[in-house]
């Protein structure tokens, strides 16, 4: 059966299923068992979500009902529909946050004395030091905005923390309004005694007198504004043309159209109309005007993804144990990394095992070896000061040609990488930025070296970025090898990114969207006719996204013909579970914890021949279709148990998991009265945990 002819379930909505991620989000916020700090972490993560949704997600449903769609996809959902579903569920987590966080979190960081003030409540001598440093080091920064027949409404840049002040003439009692910027570039958390701290916009507000001297203050509210923050990139063939375009668009990105606006509790309803208007007047009369739909009274802070400064204070006991991660025992022995990839190919389990140790190892070693003749690699996303720049820049000057791949679209790291391309190319690197309307999501490195047998590739093809920083927080694999078919395979994939090739054939490498989304629809039609024919017929794939309907498709056939499937999905799933006659086979776990959920990971029982893929896509169209991805099937059967033993850790997760009904509703495991299993504790005592009981092991090396 082909998959044109497979009918499309009835799938859950895109944008409701990424609410509901947030939704398991927050309650890691509200779960006791986190750690205090940790949990004002995850308030601090779902608050930057939410931020994101509406510059991306959100404006592109308004921008949809604006141009009159209202045609519906397979969830039955039109725009107009949508908007008012995700408006009402964002304003239950919106009350969920502001009780998690002032009912509970601040209370109990509290009782650690871990404070936010007011400034009622400083003495005279931390007012007069609150004072000092307003005078010092604030009021230079600030600059009032009138707002009146001579004085324009002012421009307000998207997720700016303001105050909006209500001023009276005391002569003649005319009203006046006056934005007042809270600067970006000062502490949002001013420290006034041990771990105590006043925020910022109080202690502006609490000075407005020398802002607006002569003026009565008749009160202030903060505000903030999100704007549509997404890149529009018209094809070019040139790379110049390109570079020049997302620099355009990241600088246009600040004039994006209005599409929420928070405002702090308890703000008069006379200057919040006030400002609902003159938002209005500045949008483009193309796109949706501003309703009280997109007006959010989130509570007494805003912004909250500044909490993550007070969430990295040095409390160990109200954060999560420090861990060391671990050099695997393949690289402990003090030989090259290249004698160890040719004796056995490798695979690497982040955070738990070193990210420094491996992966900055295998390109440091790279860059300092002499027999190095050329490295690549495509950098998605990466981090300041990072081993992998250093390497690569200390390999070209070296004489070595290195090329690498920056994406300059990685969404809101475009101006950071076109840093990093500047400063690679400075070094002598070869740079490119991809093909004409594909992002480069792939992660791939390639090493050439001369050897007394001839020339040898070896490569590493991992799940996450090349990125130090996240190597510690989000969980990724990556293999490395030399087998000279993948080698092949890779050095054609480079090819293709930065000459003129347009390679279709792979001996071993699943690319998108040359082969990808073809292979991803055969193997598990495989899966169903195994089944069929009563052969042995499993799938156990874990991602971050599942939206494909095809692919849904292929997978609820599977189900029917009596394959059993197991999904870990992190984030997003538009698949139904459980559905009978369509998806009863199919089961959906997602894992919500310490580290973000990365990792790509497929099993095909293939009949008893089981297959084992990991790679970098998700199965959306846009990681099938519109990306340049790569998927490696991993070949040494002797590393199949730790892939299954990390599977099976995360599908017996009884603290961390939540399982999805058909209805599109999450509901979170428990473990009663049975051991507690937690996927992120198991896999820092071993990481592929392969070592089942916690009775039965040590506890994890823990940082001194």
């Amino acid at each position: 059966m082909s998959t044109s002819s497979l009918p499309i379930p009835r799938l859950l909505n895109r944008e409701l299923s990424w609410l509901a991620f947030n939704t398991r989000v927050l309650h890691e916020a509200a779960d006791a068992r986190t750690p205090l700090l940790e949990r004002l972490k995850f308030l601090a993560i779902f608050g930057s979500n939410i931020d994101e949704f509406y510059m991306v997600r959100v404006a592109g449903i308004r921008r949809q009902l604006a141009a009159g769609v209202t045609r519906t996809g397979p969830d039955g959902i039109g725009p107009a529909d949508l908007l008012d579903r995700i408006d009402a569920q964002v304003r239950e987590l919106l009350v969920m946050q502001e009780r998690i966080l002032q009912d509970e979190v601040l209370p109990a960081l509290a009782a650690h004395g871990v404070r936010l003030l007011r400034m009622d409540e400083l003495d005279a001598s931390e007012r007069s030091a609150v004072d000092a440093f307003f005078d010092a080091q604030v009021f230079p920064v600030l600059t009032p905005l009138a707002v009146d027949p001579g004085h324009p409404f002012p421009y307000i840049s998207g997720l700016s923390l303001s105050l909006a002040v209500d001023l009276r003439e005391p002569e003649d009692g005319t009203v006046h309004f006056a934005r007042v910027k809270v600067p970006k570039s000062l502490p949002r958390w001013v420290p006034v005694r041990p771990l105590q701290y006043l925020p910022l916009e109080d202690l502006v507000g609490a000075h407005l007198g020398q802002l607006f001297p002569g003026m009565e203050i008749m009160g202030h509210h903060a505000f903030r504004i999100t704007r549509f923050s997404d890149l529009d990139i018209a094809p070019t063939e040139e790379p110049e043309d390109l570079l020049a375009m997302i620099e355009e668009q990241v600088f246009q990105r600040r004039f994006g159209e209005v599409v929420r606006l928070e405002v702090q509790s308890g703000m008069p309803a006379q200057l919040r109309s006030l400002l609902l208007e003159e938002l209005r007047e500045t949008e483009d009369p193309e796109m949706a005007l501003l309703t009280e739909r997109e007006v959010h009274e989130p509570g007494r802070l805003l912004d909250l993804g500044d909490l993550h400064a007070l969430a990295a204070l040095d409390i160990p006991e109200l954060r999560d144990p420090p861990f060391v991660p671990v050099t695997p025992p393949e690289l402990r022995d003090g030989r090259s990394v290249f004698e160890a990839i040719r004796e056995r190919d490798l695979l690497v389990h982040h955070p738990f095992d070193s990210f420094p140790a491996t992966v900055e190892r295998f390109l440091d070693e790279a860059a300092r070896d002499e027999h190095v003749l050329a490295i690549k690699v495509t950098l998605y996303r990466t981090s300041g000061d990072t081993a992998v720049v250093r390497a690569l820049t200390g390999a070209a000057q070296a004489g070595k040609q290195v090329a690498v791949l920056v994406e300059l679209q990685a969404r809101f790291d475009e101006a950071n990488n076109i840093t990093w391309a500047r400063t690679l190319e400075s070094f002598g690197v070869h740079v490119v930025y991809g093909l004409p309307g594909l992002k480069t999501h792939a992660k791939v490195a390639l090493v050439v070296r001369r050897e007394p047998d001839g020339i040898r590739r070896y490569v590493h093809i991992g799940t996450g970025n090349y990125n130090s920083k996240t190597a510690r927080t989000y969980t990724d694999l990556g293999l490395l090898s030399c087998n000279e078919a993948l080698g092949a395979d890779v050095s054609e994939l480079f090819n293709t990114l930065t000459g003129f090739s347009r390679q279709r054939l792979y001996r071993q490498l699943l690319v998108a969207p040359v082969n990808l989304r073809e292979r991803v629809i055969a193997l598990i039609a495989r899966e169903a006719e195994n089944a069929r024919a009563g052969k042995l017929a499993r799938i156990t794939a874990k991602m971050n996204s599942l939206v494909d309907s095809k692919v849904i498709a292929v997978l609820c056939d599977a189900s029917r013909a009596g394959v059993e499937i197991d999904l870990l999905v992190r984030g997003i799933c538009c698949l139904r579970p459980g559905v009978p006659g369509e998806s009863e086979r199919i089961r959906v776990t997602s894992i919500i914890g310490r580290f973000l959920e990365h990792s790509r990971i497929w099993r095909f029982e293939n009949g008893g021949e089981t297959e084992y893929y990991i790679g970098s896509a998700d199965w959306m169209p846009r990681n099938l279709d519109r990306r340049i991805e790569a998927v490696v099937p991993i070949l040494d059967r002797s590393l199949h148990p730790r892939l299954e033993s990390l599977l099976e850790v995360c599908l017996t997760d009884n603290r961390q998991a939540w399982d999805l009904g058909p209805e599109g509703d999450w509901v979170q495991r428990h473990a009663g009265a049975d051991e507690e299993r937690a996927t992120h504790k198991r896999l820092l005592r071993d990481s592929w945990g392969l070592v089942r009981s916690s009775r039965a092991v040590a506890e994890p090396v823990l940082a001194g």
